[in-house]
């Protein structure tokens, strides 16, 4: 890879997504795109040197051209490196198994239940070596690469168990040292009740909070805590004090809420401060309130109820009320095994009711806000980490009216070109 400056140019439409850098946008600034028509940006060690028209950077930098990579964006969109902050990719194996069952009238808790679901991937990851892990990751990381994400969020949480969890957060550590998109990471020990303490679920709460966390804050092995709290996995009472003991180390609190019933996820969120709240596809009102009321970001995944069959978040009423909403693919082996972050922009479209600029947003500087990042990250700023991508397409709304389909051409990751003409080249 190179160290010259990237100038593209001529870009169709150049999409900053700006103004969101110090707090996620909310309401009717979701919808506003920051568009420079005939836009160019000039990227240099690593960051955004300049972001302005074709015309206007090239008068800038006319002495400085041939010093750099010169990339012609015409009939093409470029927009910030797409976010993805909620996957679960350090696993082993897979449970095509189970959607057959779901096909033939299975729901997720009824096989979670009965030792599938998360204790299968928890079989098969507990036996997966370090090294394993890690290939079979960097693979899922080289697709999402293909479709345009530079920044992810890893979970722990298929190891229910303190070797495996922490084996997770290693490989997890690995993959940001040595691939080139940066791995972000979150303890989830409380991913699920291990069947062994199924009749006594609050000694495995004791457990994390005694044991796993603590040594997650002494190998500095994450930035967040995560819980699932949902009838029948953690109850709203363990969740807060998994999430408020994390606290106590450091660890930002992420909660999966209300997703199969409402079970008030979404108001412990707001209640811990917790940095986001995820899935809430069974949120309440008075949730949905409390939310937007504190700025806990939705990071919705309708890829998630898309692959479930079950009905979409509610996405319209919760930007409606102010909640400032993230998307993701949940990648993981049982609910979404998919690393196509613009298939998910569709479907937030088509079920949950977003506008094309709202999905974009909800993919750039609001995910970014979702794992701490919003100042790094996120969007086309003059002083913030060259992720860049360049879609084939001559506006944005076509990335959602042509659904179903990988339009990314190139990414730029840290000002370095890692994909090109839709291939990986010359990464890690």
């Amino acid at each position: 890879m190179t160290s010259k400056p990237i100038f593209i140019q001529h870009a169709n439409q150049l999409i900053t997504v700006s103004g969101g850098t110090e707090r996620p946008l909310t309401k009717e600034k979701m919808n506003t795109l920051q568009i420079i028509e005939d836009g160019s940006i000039w990227l240099e060690d690593g960051l955004v040197k300049a972001v302005d028209e074709t015309k206007e950077l090239n008068r800038q930098f006319a002495s400085r051209m041939n010093e750099a990579i010169i990339l012609d964006a015409k009939g093409k969109i470029v927009l910030p490196g797409l976010i993805d902050p909620h996957t679960h990719i350090v696993y082993a194996g897979s449970r095509e198994n189970e959607f057959n069952m779901r096909l033939n009238g299975a729901t997720y808790m009824e096989i979670m239940n009965n030792g599938g679901g998360i204790h299968a991937t928890t079989t098969k990851t507990r036996a997966a070596s370090h090294n394993e892990l890690l290939e079979e990751s960097k693979k899922r990381l080289n697709s999402f690469l293909k479709h345009g994400v530079t920044t992810i969020e890893a979970k722990s949480g298929y190891g229910l168990d303190w070797e495996t969890e922490k084996k997770q957060l290693e490989v997890a550590k690995q993959l940001n040292e040595e691939h080139v998109i940066d791995v972000v990471r979150t303890f989830m020990g409380a991913h699920a009740v291990p069947a062994n303490y199924k009749e006594n679920p609050d000694e495995f709460v004791r457990i994390v909070i005694d044991e796993m966390l603590p040594e997650v804050a002494k190998y500095n092995l994450a930035e967040f805590n995560d819980v699932f709290c949902e009838r029948g996995v953690f109850t709203p009472e363990q969740s807060r004090r998994i999430l408020e003991a994390g606290k106590n180390y450091g660890l930002i609190p992420k909660i999966h809420a209300d997703e199969i019933e409402p079970y008030e996820g979404a108001e412990l969120a707001a209640e811990v401060g917790a940095i986001s709240a995820d899935h809430l596809l069974r949120v309440s009102d008075q949730g949905i309130k409390k939310m937007a009321d504190k700025g806990v970001i939705g990071v919705l995944l309708p890829g998630t109820a898309f692959f479930l069959m079950a009905d979409s978040a509610r996405g319209r009423k919760m930007i409606d009320e102010g909640v400032p909403v993230a998307l993701s693919t949940d990648c993981n082996p049982g609910s979404s095994p998919t690393t196509s972050l613009p298939f998910i922009m569709n479907l937030a479209c088509m079920k949950m009711g977003m506008t094309p600029a709202e999905a974009i947003v909800a993919c750039t500087i609001n995910a970014a806000h979702a794992i701490n990042r919003g100042k790094e990250i996120g969007s086309l700023e003059v002083g913030k980490k060259a992720d860049v991508v360049m879609m084939d397409v001559p506006n944005y709304m076509q990335l959602q009216y042509h659904y179903g389909m990988n339009h990314t051409d190139t990414v730029i990751k840290n000002g370095k070109i890692v994909i090109e003409g839709g291939q990986l080249c010359h990464i890690n």
